[in-house]
């Protein structure tokens, strides 16, 4: 069991190595984790479940197995290895966890030079980056459909990539930012409504959604304080419950209101047009309003940061 104060050195640890080292650009571990979940899926789920010839019950249940395997032995594996370690070696683990759950540095990385795109009026190297990022078509994209695609993925990988694994962190040190780092890419994976994945991938998204509640709102609120907070809040109150995702509607919609930005709106996915609700207050998000949103991701992080250090401290000294 960490205390309070090793629990916050360790985390501007966790966070340190990430800005200087950011995500491994060789022999990611997310990578080969990526490959087994797809192998594991196709060897649970095949396409006779797109025809509904096992029902609902069985996909379902064989992915709450699949899942368990993905999420459930790392997370145990990890626990073992810092009991079991002496306590300099199990603190450097927990440190290495954080990191590998963190995506703060290749957020801004994939971010900014979006940003930088725009600004320089290269329209097709902005879609090509931005399209690096999101799912949706962005082949024919004007200026502000792709940043408005960028603002949007900037304040939502906000939450999954940053404040989510520090949130767990928190709660239960490396291991628990391991399992949510790695329930988050399962959600990734096997989350999407497909006839495929459908019921398969239920317990993914719905435990995703759980592990995420708590960290959106936290998030949501980190945005309100470092922007307009009067505008994001009463985009947060008005516009999430009208989004799809229970987590993403309040991260989206404060981070708008506070950058006053207006987003959300029609997007194209797999060739289909679909008309999302709006988000936030203003005009349509320009270049600048790229680098703005990975600037109150940046801010609502070290207000966190801050934070935590500070509740720290008085526990200390009390």
């Amino acid at each position: 069991m960490l205390s309070a104060g090793a629990l916050c050195l360790l985390t501007w640890l966790g966070v340190l190595i990430d800005r200087v080292l950011g995500e491994p650009q060789r022999w990611h571990p997310l990578v080969g984790f990526g490959r087994m979940a797809q192998a594991l899926e196709q060897t649970l789920n095949p396409d006779l479940n797109v025809a509904g010839g096992r029902g609902v019950f069985i996909p379902r249940l064989l992915g709450v197995l699949a899942w368990l395997v993905m999420v459930g032995v790392p997370t145990a594996c990890a626990v073992a290895l810092v009991l079991l370690l002496p306590r300099p070696l199990a603190w450097l683990v927990h440190a290495l966890l954080l990191w590998f759950a963190l995506g703060a540095q290749s957020l801004t990385e994939h971010i900014r030079p979006i940003a930088t795109a725009l600004l320089a009026g290269d329209l097709p190297a902005a879609r090509q980056l931005t399209a690096r990022i999101v799912s949706r078509d962005l082949t024919d994209a004007d200026e502000a459909a792709v940043a408005r695609a960028a603002v949007e993925s900037a304040l939502e990988n906000g939450n999954d990539a940053i404040f989510g694994a520090l949130f767990w962190f928190a709660l239960a040190a490396g291991p628990g930012a391991l399992a949510f780092r790695l329930a988050n890419t399962l959600d990734a994976m096997w989350g999407y409504r497909t006839p495929r994945l459908l019921h398969f991938g239920w317990a993914a998204a719905r435990i995703d959604d759980g592990l995420n509640w708590i960290p959106a709102r936290l998030t949501a609120l980190g945005y309100a304080l470092c922007g307009n907070a009067r505008t994001a809040w009463h985009c947060w109150q008005t516009q999430a419950a009208a989004w799809d995702s229970p987590n993403a509607g309040p991260v989206m919609a404060s981070g708008a209101g506070s950058l006053q930005v207006l987003c959300g709106g029609a997007a194209r996915y797999h060739g289909v047009m679909e008309a999302r609700p709006p988000l936030g207050q203003g005009v349509a998000p320009t270049g600048p309003d790229v680098s703005r949103a990975m600037t109150l991701v940046s801010r609502a992080m070290v207000l966190w940061l801050c934070v935590q250090t500070l509740l720290c401290v008085i526990l200390l000294t009390h």
